[in-house]
């Protein structure tokens, strides 16, 4: 990222503000559960058959909503079973409301949680430090998070190699074919921080996986995102999903005029956006793939 523009995840505050208004105008959370619900309890029905406790961790796991609607179909298929979640979120506003929810939905009785205030690196470091090469788990899910990893090939490998020998890792992130892929592929070197993979989408890791042999299922989730409101100057919620969009604490004020016209002509452009009874439709795919250890 270039010098001058500072990181959206440096202010909290406004990171917050502009991924609520993220998710109120995409269908990201809607087409996450409706895979959630759908496809992935017959795939859950052949983790841990028969054991009486099932060892789940969720990696960046956020404010918990896909979280527990997981631990809800994977008790479903397993009514009997305790369920042990250990949670990895960074972010403590996240892991409040992660555990406020909790505190709110029914029927969580057989689940119990283990929270981990901390990165994904991070975890990987206490967990070699803490456990011994037995302990497995029978499900591991990283939604949105690879991005944010230094190194997307170690840290898919090892938590593939934490995995039960029946276990599954879900990884769901932006499809190869998304208005964000073209965007942060096109303008990599202006929006990119060089620590982390922030251009990563879903072919980037298959392309790992089929280097290395090994086996995949890939689903397509549709989604979609209205982002008209990023074309007035001004627009409150429009200027806050443009920094959600781009990762730049205040692109519109911030970002130099040859960025901000390249990135807005970009995201009109057809490879992107489609245009709706004159709403700007944000091509907003996501890909999921599950692995076996």
């Amino acid at each position: 990222m270039a010098a001058e523009n500072k990181s959206l995840a440096d202010d909290n505050y406004r990171y917050l503000k502009s991924f609520e208004v993220f998710l109120e105008r995409s269908s990201e959370h809607q087409c996450m559960n409706k895979f959630v619900c759908e496809t992935l309890p017959d795939i859950l029905n052949t983790v841990g058959a028969g054991k009486s406790t099932l060892k789940v961790l969720g990696l960046g796991s956020g404010t918990g909503d896909i979280d527990l609607e997981i631990l809800t179909q994977l008790h479903a298929k397993h009514p009997e079973a305790r369920v042990e979640n250990e949670v990895v979120e960074p972010s403590e506003d996240m892991l409040y409301k992660y555990k406020d929810l909790v505190s709110k939905t029914p029927g969580l009785d057989l689940i119990t949680f283990k929270w981990n205030k901390m990165t994904a690196s991070e975890f990987e470091s206490d967990w070699k430090q803490r456990n011994t090469d037995k302990l497995k788990f029978d499900f591991i899910h990283m939604i949105q998070m690879l991005y944010y990893v230094k190194d997307p090939e170690a840290t898919v490998s090892f938590f593939r190699s934490l995995l039960h020998k029946d276990g599954r890792l879900l990884i769901i992130l932006a499809s190869g074919q998304s208005g964000f892929s073209k965007l942060w592929k096109t303008f990599q070197a202006q929006l990119c921080k060089p620590d982390i993979t922030q251009s990563l989408t879903v072919s980037d890791v298959k392309d790992m996986l089929d280097t290395k042999g090994i086996p995949y299922q890939s689903y397509i989730l549709p989604s979609q995102m209205d982002i008209t409101d990023c074309f007035t100057a001004g627009d409150e919620k429009g200027e806050l999903l443009l920094d959600f969009m781009t990762e730049i604490l205040e692109f519109r004020k911030n970002a130099s005029p040859e960025l901000k016209a390249g990135v807005l002509e970009l995201l009109k452009h057809p490879e992107c956006s489609r245009e709706v009874d004159g709403r700007v439709i944000f091509n907003n795919n996501l890909e999921a793939l599950v692995i076996t250890p």
